[in-house]
């Protein structure tokens, strides 16, 4: 079983960050100057190319926006909280976490991990059942980041906390009736941000484990932002706080 990675920076950056691949499937009469690079990254790692047309690729494609280019890959590997941790401490960093909680758009989760990878973010937890999973929609709008970024799948997101909290992290979620503007708030130190569902926010259990939570003022009639949006906003808080400290 394999999964599809599909688009130019998505394929590029599998290839780069070592991600089993099988197979490549390449557009003919696409871009020579991207196919040159693809053909070059994958005879390195002696993974066949195959130069196929454009509905060979509309066939193999699961997003419909595969830009002459798709590879079969095998499934993403997820982590472990503590491979999370470990990673923050391999480079001398307070760990800095995002908690999706039932997040249901691929598009916004891909989003999330391309912000993510830019503020330097050391990892993210999904929860196992009522939430999308990493799949080839989530890559492809990642960009590529999802190679980067490592993803914990857990059962329980209460737990995922408390286990978090035990290992010395603080827990902020983001909440529109929350009385403190996020950007009011102290967000240095180990720290995960919890960011809740497309249109319902984070479930109660969640919020009252979290230590606080945190609001982004708004002075429009739409009383919501879009998931992936609310996130960018107070990730770069997190790292706009961070680097001035």
């Amino acid at each position: 079983m394999f999964d599809t990675i599909e688009g130019r920076n998505p394929v590029l950056e599998a290839l780069r960050a070592g991600r089993p691949i099988n197979k490549i499937f390449l557009a003919k009469g696409g871009s020579e100057r991207f196919a040159q690079d693809v053909v070059g990254l994958a005879k390195e790692r002696g993974i066949p190319v195959q130069w196929v047309t454009r509905q060979k690729l509309d066939e193999e494609s699961r997003t419909g926006n595969h830009q002459g280019v798709v590879a079969l890959a095998s499934p993403i590997e997820y982590v472990e909280i503590e491979d999370i941790i470990a990673r923050a401490k391999e480079k001398n960093e307070d760990p800095f976490i995002v908690i999706l909680d039932h997040l249901e758009d691929p598009h916004n989760l891909g989003a999330i991990l391309r912000t993510a990878d830019a503020v330097g973010v050391h990892g993210v937890i999904i929860p196992k059942r009522r939430g999308v999973s990493v799949n080839s929609s989530v890559a492809k709008t990642s960009a590529g980041a999802v190679e980067f970024v490592p993803v914990a799948r857990v059962a329980n997101l209460v737990q995922a906390i408390g286990k978090l909290k035990e290992l010395g992290c603080w827990v902020v979620g983001t909440d529109a009736e929350a009385a403190e503007v996020f950007y009011t708030a102290n967000l240095q130190g180990p720290l995960a941000i919890v960011v809740g569902s497309e249109g319902k926010g984070i479930s109660r259990l969640v919020k009252e484990n979290c230590d606080f939570t945190v609001k982004i003022p708004m002075a429009g009639r739409i009383n919501s932002l879009n998931a992936s949006v609310a996130a960018s906003v107070i990730l770069y808080e997190v790292y706009r706080q961070r680097i001035a400290q």
